[in-house]
């Protein structure tokens, strides 16, 4: 008789931790983050997720009565077969209600499949191949695309009077866009690529690379490269090889120029042009919001991905109060054509036909102010859909 008592206390003890569980568990709103957190590109993953922690500080960690939880599962890089892993364990274990980051093409791709099947809404906060939105119809992305920021640079090029231009971009399908996208624009315009380089992802030489570029002799070297160890790699050789002596202007993505590095390129990168969608010298009640709240979380300077993790917490918490925290995908995603949003950058939409960012694009130039240097927009083009679809 003991025992029947005391197994029946037991299985209504389990059962109303069962109880709270689910009540828990119906209390939240995850969001499965799968970015780099370590690794040669670890800072991808610094600043998309302190991004986003930095509009949850500003915002409250509560929508719609709900507690926002950030589920941070880490890639360590550009590597498909662990993405589509931590996807299918983000869904299946951890019930997450959205999908985000994403700093690389490949991962993003390779996760295609598993959100379709699910269903489950999914933010691009940087990955930047044109393709990755068509792969899916449950991905929205709030970053850019490497056809959207290099057409613009192109344009500006051509109209500064620039003739004869060589390009060098990292081997992979963001760098293959921006390449195809320049050559493009500008020989559609009337200039001539006198030359092309395609440069590997991991540890390059840029040596070889920057030599053959001065022995072309062309008037400017337009460049896309990740942000982080290779931009400072590239100056590094552009000045050691005498390029910018030598009269060859360096034209390049904001990726080149992130502003997170600004001040270890210093003098080197003074003049640079690069054409984007932010700088943290932007000057807006947005931004100036953004940068407060993101110096709560993280001393370093923030740069795009940090804004493309706060613009998309701001997608995810409109989605969520919109659906009074019952997250559908198909609703969540009707909600998410068409969004519009102020972000740090100025205003942005979420396209409603490709569910690709509408975004102003700046040409920017390096200067140095109050003793720091920084990317100073001068030139916008507004509005700039994805030229890639």
């Amino acid at each position: 008789m003991r025992k029947s008592f005391a197994l029946l206390l037991l299985i209504c003890g389990l059962l109303t931790l069962a109880a709270g569980q689910a009540f828990a568990e119906s209390d939240t709103i995850k969001i499965g983050f799968i970015t780099e957190m370590t690794g040669p590109f670890a800072d991808f993953g610094r600043h998309i997720v302190n991004g986003a922690k930095a509009y949850v500080k500003e915002h409250g960690d509560t929508v719609a009565g709900k507690k926002i939880v950030l589920v941070i599962r880490d890639t360590t890089g550009p590597s498909p077969e662990i993405a589509k892993r931590l996807a299918q364990e983000l869904i299946v274990k951890d019930k997450v209600d959205f999908i985000a980051g994403l700093g690389f093409t490949p991962n993003s791709l390779a996760i295609a499949p598993i959100i379709t099947e699910a269903k489950m809404p999914t933010i691009i906060m940087n990955a930047a191949t044109s393709i990755i939105t068509t792969k899916s119809p449950y991905f929205a992305r709030v970053s850019m695309t490497l056809p959207q920021v290099t057409v613009p640079m192109a344009q500006w090029a051509y109209k500064k009077g620039f003739r004869k231009i060589y390009t060098l971009v990292a081997d992979y399908g963001p760098g293959h866009d921006s390449e195809n996208a320049f050559k493009k624009e500008f020989t559609r315009l009337g200039g001539q690529v006198v030359g092309e380089s395609r440069v590997p992802l991991k540890n390059p030489e840029f040596g070889p690379y920057v030599q053959r570029i001065k022995d072309s002799k062309p008037e400017a070297v337009f460049v896309f490269v990740t942000p982080g160890e290779m931009p400072v790699a590239f100056m590094k050789s552009y000045n050691e090889r005498g390029l910018a002596k030598a009269g060859v202007k360096l034209l390049s993505t904001g990726d080149v120029m992130d502003d997170s590095v600004q001040d270890v390129l210093g003098a080197s990168a003074l003049g640079v042009i690069s054409t984007h969608q932010y700088s943290v010298a932007h000057k807006s009640p947005e931004n100036k919001a953004f940068l407060a709240a993101y110096a709560k979380i993280d001393s370093g300077r923030p740069n795009y991905m940090a804004v493309g993790g706060y613009d998309g917490m701001a997608a995810i918490y409109s989605v969520s109060k919109q659906l009074n925290g019952k997250i559908d995908g198909d609703k969540a995603m009707a909600l998410l054509k068409g969004m519009k949003l102020n972000s740090p950058r100025g205003p942005i939409q979420i396209d409603p036909a490709t569910r690709d960012i509408i975004e102003n694009i700046y040409v920017r130039e390096v200067k140095k102010v109050d003793g720091h240097f920084y990317n100073v927009e001068f030139e916008t083009v507004p509005a700039v859909k994805d030229p890639g679809k």
